[in-house]
């Protein structure tokens, strides 16, 4: 058993933090969203192949693995980072802001990658493990549905590059980095989406009685969809049906033939996801055909529930308490209710998702003035490169 000064200490990743901070700010200012990580892969490659990966490119689109193996041993273990970006504006005038416009890593992705990139330097150099590695730069995590997780695993993700583990890491806007946060079970929502379209019957606003107004049939209905998980959830389980978006008419007296509603739905158990979906379609239904109108609905199935193995997770925990001191670790964590698509990798294999603080009174994740905290670079790659450590075993 190795002593403990002996695997990767924080103060291990001080002499590559200016490198790995000016790579994060380039990856920050060329954003790129899901399935165009051209630039992004590139980089990542080049990185890789220079300090002896075997780099494998065209997973899931613009995936990459870069593998590396140290000693006989014949463990194996991946290690996930995100590399996309989102669709939104940029504000908050920083040197390094988005030269895309439109275009911005608002979710931290580009200090996802730069963290993993920076294990990569690291064990690369100490080859301080005996085993595989297998470092999986994942495109398209905020696709919502058909993600880069989902396009990896249908390009034989698991089979070509065989993980005993999967572990995989995001920022959490709120607490102070260097503070890691935990949950074994599920820990995020399974997040589907559901369109409406409401068709009515158009008409001049001065005879209401001549049309059917499918603006009174969708106002009703966004009330009506708030009793699904207060009055047909079991109140101990968690549940969200939200409606974030309600589209109808252009003029104030004119009653529109149509109206369309989208909504957000969250939970964290299968079988509350399939009442909830089967509420949600029987209460759309009966709800428009009192009004005589009629629905068309798209439900969406989006990323199913995260689930962390309790082995794993114990060991990350540990892990971090090693790193950062048990004063420094949450957990239980309490359940969050966005989705990730890192939810089918643990589907597949055992292991853990991990939330990193990106700093208190910091905006929010998917905001515009976003930025991640640059503090994590070396926090986050000193992590994963004593997790790999201690997992594989020394040589």
């Amino acid at each position: 058993m190795k002593q403990e000064a002996q695997y990767c200490q924080l103060a291990d990743l001080n002499d590559a933090k200016d490198e790995l901070i000016e790579i994060r700010r380039h990856i920050h200012r060329h954003p790129e969203l899901s399935y165009e990580e051209f630039n992004t892969s590139d980089l990542v490659a080049a990185k890789l192949q220079a300090w002896g990966y075997a780099v494998t490119r065209n997973i899931g689109g613009t995936g990459l693995v870069g593998t590396l193996s140290a000693g006989g041993g014949q463990r194996s273990i991946g290690i996930r980072a995100d590399m996309d970006a989102l669709p939104i504006h940029e504000k908050t005038g920083l040197p390094y802001a988005s030269c895309h416009d439109g275009k911005m890593h608002a979710c931290g992705h580009d200090g996802h990658t730069t963290m993993l990139l920076g294990a990569a330097r690291y064990l690369a150099r100490s080859r301080n493990f005996n085993g595989t590695v297998n470092l999986i730069f994942q495109p398209a995590e905020e696709a919502g549905s058909n993600s880069g997780a989902e396009q990896m695993l249908r390009d034989g993700l698991f089979e070509r590059f065989p993980c005993d583990a999967i572990f995989g890491m995001h920022n959490h806007p709120g607490f102070p980095t260097g503070t890691f946060m935990f949950r074994a079970g599920p820990f995020m929502a399974a997040c589907d989406t559901v369109k409406v379209c409401i068709s009515g019957r158009g008409g001049h606003a001065a005879r209401p009685h001549l049309a059917i107004d499918p603006v009174v049939v969708a106002s009703g209905l966004v009330m009506a969809l708030q009793t699904i998980v207060a009055r047909n959830i079991d109140p101990a389980e968690m549940a969200v049906v939200t409606v974030g978006a309600l589209h109808a008419g252009h003029a104030a007296n004119v009653i529109p033939e149509q109206a369309t509603l989208e909504m957000s739905v969250r939970s964290f158990d299968p079988e509350v996801r399939r009442q909830l979906e089967q509420r949600i379609r029987a209460l759309i239904g009966a709800h428009v055909e009192g009004y005589g109108a009629q629905a068309e609905i798209d439900y969406i199935h989006g990323y199913p529930v995260l689930v962390n193995a309790d082995a794993e997770t114990a060991f990350a925990v540990a892990i971090a308490e090693e790193l950062v001191g048990p004063e420094n670790v949450i957990t239980p964590f309490p359940a969050i209710a966005g989705s990730e698509d890192f939810a089918y990798f643990l589907q597949q294999r055992p292991g853990c998702f991990v939330r990193l603080g990106n700093g208190v009174g910091k905006p929010m994740l998917h905001n515009a003035a976003y930025d991640f905290n640059d503090e994590n670079v070396t926090v986050g790659a000193a992590y994963w490169s004593r997790l790999v450590e201690r997992y594989l075993g020394s040589v």
